[in-house]
């Protein structure tokens, strides 16, 4: 983090790490929807800006408007609300330079997982399709008061001037990669065979149906998705 930077941490509870941020001397945007919590954050961090919202639906497109720079976004992200808030995150990429996020270790290994693994699946297609995500480090569960049933893990997300693959429109892309990865199981044609072009698509791609969804890299499903 630089001077100058705008950070949005997510769910900044009892401003821990929000203080630690404001030292760095970033322009810090805290989102807490626990309305006892806000008044507290803003009596106790006058540097920052402290928003009463929800961090799944907060306006992250406003704040890099209002900064004139894409933000950094930051958190300790509750395991429950983990994959809404990252697929908020997707939908309004356009407004965020990095995200540094807690995780479970089960979904920041998912998101970073290759082609071809267990743990390769939707989000880890969805989110390399539009950042570079990179494990930093894992947390054990004794470094949090009470300590969790399973560890942690940091999680930093760079989110590219564009998507690493043209495809032609989001929405049949993301129905694609969830075909694809909803049976795992199941080939690649009885995954899809339901979306319109679907054969088609496969024999002008070159893409052998035989083969299983976690086998396809994010260009792949690009490529399949722009044939269509």
């Amino acid at each position: 983090m630089r001077p100058g930077d705008w950070v949005v941490e997510l769910g900044a509870g009892l401003g821990h790490l929000t203080r630690a941020l404001a030292a760095t001397g970033a322009h810090v945007v805290a989102v807490e929807r626990d309305r006892e919590l806000v008044p507290i954050l803003r009596a106790e961090l006058p540097d920052a800006d402290v928003a009463e919202a929800d961090a799944k639906s907060f306006d992250l497109r406003g704040v890099a408007a209002r900064a004139g720079q894409r933000v950094v976004v930051c958190g300790n992200l509750p395991y429950h609300l983990s994959s809404p808030i990252l697929f908020h995150l997707l939908d309004q990429r356009e407004a965020v330079r990095r995200a540094v996020l807690l995780l479970q270790r089960e979904v920041a290994e998912r998101i970073a997982a290759c082609p071809g693994g267990r743990d390769y699946g939707l989000l880890s297609v969805l989110l390399q399709h539009v950042a570079e995500p990179k494990l930093e480090l894992t947390v054990p569960r004794h470094a949090f008061t009470p300590p969790p049933e399973v560890e942690s893990a940091a999680l930093v997300l760079e989110f590219l001037d564009g998507p690493r693959a043209e495809v032609r429109d989001e929405a049949r892309f993301r129905a694609l990669v969830k075909a694809a990865f909803s049976h795992r199981r199941k080939t690649l044609w009885n995954a899809v065979r339901s979306m319109p072009g679907a054969r088609e698509a496969l024999k002008k791609t070159g893409i052998d149906p035989r083969r299983r969804g976690e086998t396809l890299t994010v260009e792949e499903f690009a490529s399949l998705e722009r044939a269509l």
